[in-house]
């Protein structure tokens, strides 16, 4: 998506540890008329697979999921991080490990929201090692749900997230991915 990219370069910054900075648009403040249009693209990819369900992790994958659920005229899920008191009692759950944060965490969503029904489109703002997408999968396949793949904003193709999940027969989608990124001289190479 070459908006998207064009996006990235002239509004993203890259931060050590290759963390590639797109906050200004896409997960802290968010660019509304621009996520309709990744909603738009998701929606075009995975046009013939029969979605019923969107999946996400919160929290920045929420604003992107909204956006293809509308689009692609169906239910947004989010699976919520953590214990909180008025969750379900009975859900499925996955362990995620956060790069960014540097901790470990559950993720779960609620039985009643998943089954062997639903056609799952798994979206998400990065793809880096994975392991959100991992987890999102294994929920996925704990409800018995058909995962019809994943849809990435972004990957950093230089970091093995995308190959490993391609590798398993996951389809995976990214509008745009990284190849490699300069943090001193902030540039950003795209893949074609």
């Amino acid at each position: 998506m070459e908006e998207l990219k064009q996006k990235i370069l002239s509004e993203g910054k890259i931060c050590p540890n290759n963390i590639v900075k797109v906050d200004s648009f896409l997960n802290h403040q968010v660019d509304v008329s621009f996520m309709r249009k990744i909603g738009e693209e998701f929606c075009k990819r995975f046009k013939d697979e029969k979605i019923n369900k969107v999946l996400t992790i919160e929290s920045s994958g929420i604003a992107i999921a909204c956006y293809v659920a509308e689009v692609c005229n169906c239910r947004l899920v989010f699976a919520k991080k953590g214990k909180s008191l008025n969750q379900a009692p009975d859900f499925y759950e996955s362990k995620v490990y956060s790069y960014t944060r540097q901790t470990e965490y559950p993720i779960r969503v609620s039985k009643e929201f998943l089954n062997k029904d639903d056609r799952v489109l798994i979206v998400d703002d990065f793809l880096a090692n994975g392991a959100a997408l991992n987890g999102l999968i294994d929920i996925v396949n704990a409800s018995n749900a058909t995962l019809v793949g994943c849809g990435v904003v972004i990957e950093k193709g230089f970091q093995p997230g995308g190959k490993t999940l391609r590798d398993k027969g996951i389809r995976v989608e990214s509008l745009a991915i990284i190849e490699s990124v300069d943090e001193i001289n902030q540039k950003i190479v795209f893949r074609n």
